[in-house]
């Protein structure tokens, strides 16, 4: 199990950069679909972080989902 926790930065990697595309968007759904992608990113950040005890980088994720949150609401206006 230890493997593929280990494995599992490199599809959070890869999410959190094709979110990042996303986002910067023009279209406000395919802005939406960029933070969801971004929340996520962030689950999947968590997930690594507590197997490999980086305790800042889950608090880094944990402020990080509020301002994904805070894109989606405002992306909704």
């Amino acid at each position: 199990m230890n493997d593929w926790i280990d494995l599992l930065q490199w599809p959070a990697m890869v999410v959190t950069v094709l979110a990042g595309l996303l986002v910067g968007s023009k279209s406000a759904p395919r802005r939406k679909t960029g933070f969801f992608a971004f929340l996520l990113s962030n689950a999947l950040w968590i997930a690594w972080g507590w197997h490999d005890d980086a305790w800042a980088l889950i608090a880094l994720q944990l402020c990080l989902i509020v301002t994904n949150v805070r894109g989606i609401l405002k992306n909704e206006e």
